[in-house]
This record gives C-alpha cells, sequence and structure tokens, in this order.
C-alpha cells in the first residue's frame, strides 16, 4: 500500500521537474484500453476490473495534474515503475486520445519512505 498524502508530500517538500507519461502504452499495460470494450477472457493483473473505475469521475478529472509513479525494489534487477495515483486521469487521456501526461516520478528511496505497513 501506498500512502498517496505522503508522497504528495513528499513531492511538495522536494521540488522536482514533471516527467512525461505514454498515455497508451500505460493505459495498455492497465488495461484500460479493454474498459470500454471488454474481453470478458481477460483478467488484468495491475489495472481496476471492469467495473472498479468510475469511467464518469474520471472524465471530471484534471489532466494538468501530474500522475505519481513510485519505484519499485525488484530484487537482483533494476526499480520497476509503477502508477499510484491518476488512474482516472490515465484513463480520460486514453480516451480523449491525449498522446501524454505529466507525472512525478518517485525514486526507489522516495517510494519505500510512502510504502505503508500492510
Amino acid at each position: 500500500m501506498f500512502d498517496i498524502d505522503a508522497a504528495q508530500a513528499l513531492i511538495a517538500a522536494t521540488p522536482r521537474d514533471t516527467s512525461t507519461v505514454d498515455v497508451n502504452a500505460w493505459a495498455t499495460a492497465y488495461g484500460l484500453i479493454h474498459l470500454d470494450n471488454p474481453n470478458p477472457y481477460a483478467i488484468s493483473l495491475i489495472g481496476p476490473a471492469h467495473n472498479a473505475l468510475n469511467r464518469t469521475y474520471a472524465m471530471t478529472t484534471d489532466l494538468a495534474q501530474p500522475l505519481i509513479v513510485a519505484q519499485i525494489d525488484i530484487p537482483d534487477a533494476a526499480p520497476a515503475p509503477l502508477l499510484i495515483d491518476g488512474t482516472h486521469r490515465l484513463y480520460r487521456a486514453w480516451h480523449e486520445h491525449q498522446p501524454q501526461l505529466p507525472a512525478h516520478l518517485l525514486t526507489a528511496a522516495e517510494t519505500r519512505q510512502i510504502t505503508a505497513p500492510r
């Protein structure tokens, strides 16, 4: 679990340039492209289930607000990026054919700071 409030406070305390994420690539990875035309045989491993994303709300989100991408430690490998805040914005951007969205990228050390124990 990730503490998004802590992530936002960390970002505010440590200003950084925003990066951009490729909307189509991330929406595909998160299974968002199948929400409008679901495949009954597909299971999204990292994205929301078909009925878990409020598409009406998604269309009201602010695409100028950066997503938050964490870096997850992987033993014996480079950290892996994981979207931890902004799935509704990502869906809206994909739905409206936006090519990129702004994002704050956390380091692996910052991600460990905002990881809440289970």
